[in-house]
């Protein structure tokens, strides 16, 4: 009787050379509209909806870069025959051709990270979609979509909140304040609490960042760690995004338009996001420090060190 074969040479994944291939050819189809995200986000030129999803300069390069450090884990998979991985794959890939033959813009940038998952589904099944499963979460969550568009007409207590907060501050300074809704009056200067002044943009940025920070350091694996990281986060950017507004109040009622400009729509917003992104480091600290001190049991998580597998940010052993 004949070895059995581990996968029909059909379904077998292809050699270097037809890899290189399928790499040159997902270049050409989604070169240009990664170029045009990453101008969009460094040049303020994309959608209000789109420009949500800037974490993406950070999250995307990362998730390459990851990627080609699992090359090596990638090609010892073994080829898997055809079975339910294959066809599920295949299903995303013909549904991500689909949706990048549309001409709807968020159609086909859903289409990437469709298109990816497909492909390690049927190249490697199931195993290879667990091996790049971090990579193409970062690229998911960085692809730019309607759904902060569709928030919108939710968000309206968390407007109020931020209004109310804000006066407060400010009647603590001493200042003429009055609150109506989501306005804000400052020396009879009002100021807007938007939708999209609302701090999604910096929460969802916190939120991605967070995830990050977690799989670097293991931490996913901690149950208590990770929800009091991610209650942290959404804290942290709350308190930051109360404290912007409050100044962009305080700066326009006070008529000081280079400074209120500046905050809003200058570097000082990126700056102050920046800040705020860098708090997390402080978070985490505290979320270890709580854990270790009030919940030994639940600190289940590996050190790096003794855990590479889970930390891919790091060289490997």
């Amino acid at each position: 009787m004949a070895p059995s074969q581990s996968g029909s040479s059909v379904w077998r994944s292809p050699p270097a050379l037809r890899v290189s291939l399928l790499v040159g050819l997902l270049g050409i189809l989604y070169g240009p509209l990664l170029l045009h995200w990453a101008d969009g986000w460094l040049n303020k030129t994309i959608s209000i909806e789109h420009e949500y999803y800037s974490h993406g300069l950070l999250g995307l390069p990362l998730a390459a870069w990851l990627t080609w450090q699992r090359r090596e884990d990638w090609s010892t998979l073994p080829n898997r025959s055809v079975g339910r991985a294959h066809w599920l794959g295949l299903a995303l890939l013909l549904l991500g051709g689909r949706l990048y033959l549309t001409p709807v813009a968020d159609a086909i940038n859903l289409s990437l990270p469709l298109v990816l998952t497909g492909l390690c589904l049927w190249l490697k099944g199931f195993g290879g979609l667990r091996l790049m499963a971090f990579p193409l979460l970062l690229v998911a969550l960085a692809t730019p979509t309607a759904f902060p568009y569709l928030l919108t007409p939710y968000i309206l207590p968390l407007q109020q909140l931020i209004a109310i907060a804000a006066g407060f501050l400010l009647l603590q300074l001493g200042m003429d304040v009055r609150v109506d809704q989501v306005y804000v009056f400052v020396n009879d200067q009002v100021v807007e609490i938007a939708p999209y002044c609302a701090g999604l943009k910096l929460l969802f940025t916190g939120l991605y960042a967070g995830l990050i920070l977690l799989y670097a350091t293991a931490g996913w694996r901690s149950r208590a760690k990770t929800v009091l990281f991610l209650l942290g986060i959404v804290a942290l950017t709350a308190i930051a995004n109360i404290l912007r507004n409050t100044l962009l109040a305080y700066f326009h009622g006070t008529e000081q338009t280079p400074a209120f400009d500046w905050l809003h729509e200058g570097w000082g917003g990126d700056l102050y996001s920046a800040l705020t992104l860098g708090g997390l480091l402080f978070v985490w600290r505290g979320v270890e420090w709580i854990v270790a001190h009030w919940n030994p049991s639940a600190d289940r998580s590996a050190p790096i060190a003794d855990a590479p597998r889970s930390e891919p940010l790091l060289p490997r052993r």
